[in-house]
């Protein structure tokens, strides 16, 4: 086993509990499909968040979709002329064997950050 990282970002199309709790879901459920992590082995998962976003902490929206015994952190986005609104990032640490290569995700219009990552 070694410690892995893989990180992604969505941006939202406005700023409503709803849409926070639904796309924060679909992001992280997404990448942990598509890089094929185990929940258990999960270390933590750390957000950051737009300070246009103020329904919904990120952290407390993934509770939804369990993740109890993992640690979770969010933190404000510097506020950076210029940058894009609307939008979590987030990276997941986690311990797996050696395998394929780490599959960075970005959902609804996020790709632009990366598109050089962005599938």
């Amino acid at each position: 086993m070694r410690t892995r990282a893989v990180r992604g970002a969505v941006q939202i199309s406005k700023d409503s509990v709803e849409l926070i709790e639904r796309n924060v879901g679909e992001l992280v459920k997404t990448i942990i499909k598509v890089n094929g992590i185990n929940e258990e082995d999960i270390i933590s998962i750390q957000f950051t968040i737009t300070g246009d976003l103020r329904s919904k902490n990120p952290a407390a929206a993934l509770r939804k979709y369990g993740f109890e015994t993992v640690p979770l952190f969010c933190s404000l986005e510097p506020d950076i002329e210029g940058a894009m609104e609307r939008v979590i990032r987030v990276l997941v640490t986690f311990d797996q064997a050696a395998g394929d290569p780490i599959v960075p995700v970005y959902l609804y219009g996020a790709e632009k950050l990366r598109p050089d990552l962005a599938k």
